[in-house]
């Protein structure tokens, strides 16, 4: 038993982000700055080098990068909104882990959730907003 607990990482601290409709469960853990998203590389996950830019900003701005290892789990939405899910979950564990983070995360925007979702489409439309066009005769 005892050895089983030795085996296990511990967690400096968790946060879960959301954007969107992704949802990403962030663990901060110690290490040397390797970041996995279900299972993967993050350069691997995200093809797009803008897109780990993202992810990697909350990192940057508290001057931690390559301080931690991140282990990410993300599901739902796109690579966009999984992207940003993973930026707000890693800087809400940033701000548990050491309440001195906050602030500089708080004035980057990266504490914030954003709400911004897609419009629902409506009955008797072709979308959120487009009407059908109007025919006079």
């Amino acid at each position: 038993m005892a050895k089983k607990e030795a085996n296990k990482a511990v967690n400096l601290g968790h946060g879960v982000g959301r954007r969107k409709t992704a949802v990403a469960r962030v663990y901060l853990r110690e290490g040397e700055g390797k970041i996995m998203i279900n299972g993967r590389d993050v350069d691997s996950y995200f093809g797009n080098p803008m897109l780990t830019f993202i992810v990697k900003q909350p990192l940057v701005t508290t001057e931690t990068d390559g301080k931690y290892d991140i282990l990410i789990n993300v599901k739902g939405g796109g690579v966009s909104g999984q992207a940003g899910a993973c930026r707000h979950g890693i800087a809400r564990a940033l701000a548990i882990h050491d309440e001195a983070f906050r602030p500089a995360l708080r004035a980057a925007g990266f504490m914030t959730r954003d709400s911004r979702m897609v419009e629902r489409k409506k009955y008797g439309q072709p979308g959120a907003r487009r009407k059908f066009q109007f025919s006079k005769r």
